[in-house]
């Protein structure tokens, strides 16, 4: 059973905090770090938004939440009523910096605890809070600010809100999250490339035929629509999420755990990708969007239904194909691919090895039988690996595939922390080695803003698809081009 270690005294303090972030995810994660006995007593967790509500009328909101949100077994009255005595609400407009007496006079005399500041709301605010934060004079010594993803929507953005929030935060104060990062399995990736002999020698280009991740989404995005429209799923999944499973996959094994010498890494990855501009954009990318279809048996509405029946050339779903220029990974594609209304929900990095290089098996001839791993990172959080044995019994040789499950499921059924939970208390904490550092930002926008920039030059179309699928037909045919396909799930 895992130790929670208590963290330091602290104040919490979230702009936004009414929010759908806020009430889906942040309550959540810090009611069970609470329960857990890792908030020691005075830590404070202040809510600042511009709704006209009272501090009952929040308290309300937050405990309906939760106990909608959580199951039976996590829900209690009882400990919500001590937790909900660590909570208060301001109302402050994030663009009114002058009107924010209420916030101040709540956090002076608390300058000596920790002090943290979560950003869950648009970026375009990020750079007026932050200087709102300076003006007010309430950065301390001990001071953390969190950006939510994304930072920007393009280089320029991106560079802007890092230089306004940088004139009041030093950087190692700064923690821009990615909720991937703290996930079990994507930590473990690390683990399991670096704590066993048994991989590294086989990670690269001799080794290995191609690499496939996978983040696929069974829910539309009819709540966010209207932002969706001018966001898109390059934009939203790609640039963060899927561009740090790239990086801990592809990259180097660094000097040590250290956030910097593994950040590091990261970034020659980021540096190594092979441009992907309008010369490349029709063979290298598919860009798609669901229509009408059926999840789960259920009828469900298409994006354009979504919007109104207005028309859209905004991606739910995209798929690369993606080359790292460097010498491990010469000539080894890596395939993404993430969408929304698709089969299932899953997200899951495939590491497909080589055939072997002369089979005595005749049946082993059409590579798909060669070893897999998979790395699955939700649902079910574990690894897999994929082996050929013989199939017992007399009268022959037949062989069959068999696979070795590790599973970080406890067989107890305890519960482990989740990516927000982890994420917050390594923020209290002041460990930056889960958070993106800015160049890393940075530089994944300006290799995204190439594919932006290619598919209006090009005009290239967005390829309908049909909700409860796996994605457009376009995704398919990228890999049978090359002689691969999309490893079922």
């Amino acid at each position: 059973m895992a130790k929670f270690v208590p963290v330091d005294i602290f104040d919490l303090v979230i702009f936004g905090g009414v929010g759908d972030l806020a009430l889906r995810k942040l309550m959540p994660a810090l009611y069970h770090r609470d329960r857990d006995g890792q908030l020691p007593p005075g830590c404070r967790i202040i809510s600042v938004g511009r709704s006209h509500v009272t501090n009952d009328e929040f308290l309300a909101r937050v405990g309906g939440s939760l106990k909608e949100k959580l199951p039976d077994s996590e829900f209690s009255e009882e400990f919500w009523g001590a937790f909900s005595q660590r909570l208060q609400y301001i109302r402050a407009d994030a663009l009114e910096p002058s009107s924010w007496q209420d916030l101040t006079q709540v956090l002076e005399g608390k300058e000596d605890r920790i002090r943290v500041f979560y950003l869950a709301t648009a970026p375009n605010l990020f750079g007026a809070i932050a200087s709102g934060l300076s003006q007010n004079g309430v950065i301390t010594e001990n001071v953390r600010i969190v950006l939510e993803k994304p930072v920007g929507n393009d280089y320029a953005s991106a560079r802007e809100i890092n230089d306004r929030v940088g004139e009041c935060f030093p950087e190692d104060s700064i923690f821009r999250i990615d909720h991937y990062l703290g996930k079990e399995t994507v930590q473990n990736l690390l683990a399991l490339r670096f704590a066993n002999s048994l991989f590294e020698p086989l990670w690269n280009r001799s080794n290995i035929d191609n690499v496939q991740i996978t983040v696929a989404e069974d829910l539309g995005v009819s709540g966010r629509v209207e932002f969706y429209d001018q966001i898109g799923t390059l934009r939203d999944m790609v640039q963060n999420h899927m561009m740090q499973l790239l990086c801990l996959t592809a990259m180097e094994p660094p000097t040590s755990r250290d956030h910097d010498a593994v950040r590091d890494e990261k970034m020659k990855v980021l540096r190594a990708l092979k441009p992907i501009g309008a010369a490349e954009v029709k063979r290298h990318t598919v860009r798609g969007q669901y229509q009408a279809g059926a999840i789960d048996g259920e009828a469900v509405d298409g994006y354009l239904d979504e919007l109104g029946g207005k028309d859209s050339n905004t991606e739910t779903f995209v798929a690369l194909k993606v080359q790292i220029d460097n010498w491990r990974w010469s000539n080894v594609p890596f395939y993404l691919r993430t969408g929304k209304r698709l089969k299932k929900k899953y997200s899951e990095i495939v590491i497909q090895f080589q055939e072997v290089p002369h089979s005595i098996f005749p049946e082993l001839t059409d590579g798909r039988n060669a070893n897999r791993l998979s790395i699955r990172l939700q649902p079910d959080e574990g690894v897999k690996l994929s082996l050929m044995s013989k199939d017992p019994g007399p009268g022959g040789f037949d062989l069959r595939k068999v696979s070795l499950d590790l599973s970080f499921a406890d067989p107890s059924g305890a519960r482990y922390p989740d990516a927000y939970e982890r994420l917050l208390m390594e923020v209290i904490r002041g460990n930056p080695a889960l958070f993106m550092r800015r160049d890393e930002v940075e530089f994944a926008w300006r290799w995204i803003d190439r594919i932006i920039a290619g598919w209006e030059e090009s005009n290239q179309p967005v390829e309908g698809y049909v909700a409860g699928t796996s994605g457009p037909t376009a995704s398919s045919l990228m890999l049978d081009r090359d002689g691969r396909s999309w490893f079922p799930n």
